[in-house]
């Protein structure tokens, strides 16, 4: 018996607080077309609502939050064309706007596992609590896509609270590597630590004061108890490497760097898509230019869009998930044969009515 969407998101009032729980342990919590509907109209229920006070974001077992949207229903709905990749992404996209801006404080617990469409729900709220638990991640590259959610925004930010290599947006966006909870709260992914087995302590005094800045300044770790961050110490390396605007020069700088970590970096960046590859280094370029999430997210929906269609993406499911041969035929499969024009191609508007259209000002209202 399939599980009804209110078994998957468990939705409800707690005293001042609207607390809603991503509730499919199993799967990690992976996020559903019909979680994202029931998410979006909470939040819309709750936004008006003077008796709400604060919004709470949290997932069922103690592995994830959420680790990603679920790419398998994408990938079972080919057969009917894209129309429902471009539904269930425009749908995703414009909840994640929502919680970009929300007018409530938003608490997301990142505790565990937050990839993909994990991060689009909880990165970009108000208050983002990682713990020495949290791995954290956009691999997306992987399966013949590229950071969405509004990742191209988080990523190309460059937001550090200590000295991060910066060029740390780029090398996570295109190897897909995992990041810990120090390193998120120096990247801007999140903005306090907590120890996990404080985490009872801090919800709890959260909702019975629905003032989530005063608990989280009771509860929160000092930084030396955080887990300890590898990008610092390879600063220099991610620097010299991913600081080129072409992906054959970051392989070209991985290729002749001496050392285990170039090694492995490269070999990672060829079991990824061609394509993938080059539109992320160009969305993060032009994502750094922006000044909201929205333009972000506008760029992302033609890119996901583009890359359904064009079949990378449904490819690097089939490999990975479906038939797990982890040998993808990606096309083009060489990134030479990746030309500029090929990759201005996708970035161009969609035609007629279908662009995704957000702007700040439609979310706030």
């Amino acid at each position: 018996m399939q599980a009804s969407a209110s078994d998957e998101v468990l939705i409800r009032r707690e005293g001042r607080t609207g607390h809603i729980t991503m509730n499919r342990p199993k799967a990690l919590n992976a996020l559903t077309y019909d979680m994202v509907g029931r998410i979006w109209d909470a939040l819309l229920t709750w936004k008006d609502d003077p008796a709400v006070e604060l919004v709470l974001l949290d997932g069922a077992g103690d592995r994830a939050l959420c680790a990603g949207g679920d790419v398998r229903s994408l990938y079972d709905s080919r057969e009917r064309g894209s129309a429902y990749a471009r539904t269930f992404w425009r749908e995703e996209y414009r909840l994640n706007a929502l919680i970009g801006s929300y007018p409530k404080p938003y608490v997301a617990i990142m505790d565990g596992i937050v990839m993909g469409g994990g991060i689009g729900l909880s990165a970009h709220g108000t208050h983002r609590v990682v713990t020495e638990r949290s791995r954290l991640a956009m691999p997306e590259t992987g399966i013949g896509l590229m950071p969405d959610v509004g990742g191209t925004w988080l990523l190309s930010r460059k937001q550090t609270v200590r000295e991060m290599p910066k060029e740390a947006g780029t090398y996570l966006a295109l190897t897909g590597q995992q990041f810990n909870g120090t390193e998120a709260l120096d990247l801007g992914f999140a903005n306090v630590l907590i120890l996990s087995q404080r985490l009872p302590e801090i919800l709890s005094d959260m909702m019975q004061s629905a003032h989530p800045d005063a608990a989280m300044i009771r509860n929160s770790s000092s930084i030396d108890k955080a887990p300890p961050s590898s990008l610092h110490d390879l600063a220099p390396a991610i620097d010299t490497a991913f600081g080129h605007g072409r992906v054959e020069d970051i392989v070209a700088a991985l290729d002749n760097m001496p050392g285990d970590w170039a090694a492995k970096t490269l070999a990672e960046l060829r079991t990824k898509s061609p394509l993938s590859l080059k539109l992320t280094v160009a969305a993060l370029r032009r994502a750094s230019g922006f000044t909201s999430l929205e333009e972000a997210l506008n760029m992302e929906y033609r890119l996901t869009v583009r890359l359904y269609e064009h079949g990378e993406f449904l490819e690097g499911v089939r490999a990975l998930i479906v038939d797990k041969d982890k040998k993808p035929r990606w096309n083009p499969p060489r990134l030479e044969e990746v030309t500029p024009e090929i990759v201005d191609s996708f970035f161009a508007p969609l035609p007629g009515d279908q662009e995704l259209g957000l702007t700040p000002e439609a979310r706030r209202t």
